[in-house]
């Protein structure tokens, strides 16, 4: 095996055995979350018909989002699917470097990876059994309306911050004990 190749098998066992428990314990809680919740809307609401929580700021509603975030190219024709399908393996191919990057005990990108892991895997599972993703969050104020979400996507949105976060504020991977 080339020095190349057998190096990077083992930075890929290092980060599996050392920081995958992390990652799949606030994935598996964010995935479980997400489908529950969805399963309740699916269950108790009808499309399109608001239930007010907060009567002009906070209602669930169930709508059905055929598109990308925010339903951007909703009705747009079949190359659609081969650009979500190229977005989806580009954030994947993104996912494993950042968590092959992450130090031992770095708990805290970690934790923003297994979010943003959690929140993929139940908009993915949406996409595949019911062909759009379930949204029923729909926040309104001072006559603005923010489109809906799920869980999934607030999931995402904060490991993306956290993630971000640590980048910006220059914190860079710990590396010891990967190469």
């Amino acid at each position: 095996m080339p020095l190349a190749s057998a190096k990077i098998r083992d930075v890929l066992e290092n980060a599996i055995k050392t920081n995958w428990r992390v990652t799949a314990a606030w994935g598996g809680a964010v995935l479980a979350l997400d489908l529950g919740t969805k399963a309740a809307v699916l269950k108790y609401l009808d499309d399109w018909e608001p239930r007010p929580v907060i009567d002009g700021f906070f209602h669930l509603i169930l709508r059905h989002n055929t598109g990308l975030v925010f339903s951007l190219l909703a009705g747009e024709g079949g190359w659609r699917q081969i650009l979500m399908t190229a977005l989806a393996v580009l954030a994947i191919l993104a996912f494993l470097y950042f968590f092959i990057q992450t130090g031992l005990g770095d708990r805290n990108r970690l934790a923003a990876l297994g979010l943003i892991l959690g929140g993929a895997l139940g908009n993915i599972h949406d996409r595949l059994r019911w062909g759009a993703v379930v949204d029923f969050l729909d926040f309104q104020w001072r006559g603005h309306h923010w489109p809906a979400f799920n869980l999934a996507d607030l999931a995402i949105c904060l490991g993306a911050g956290l993630l971000g976060l640590g980048v910006w504020r220059g914190r860079p991977a710990k590396t010891e004990g990967l190469g």
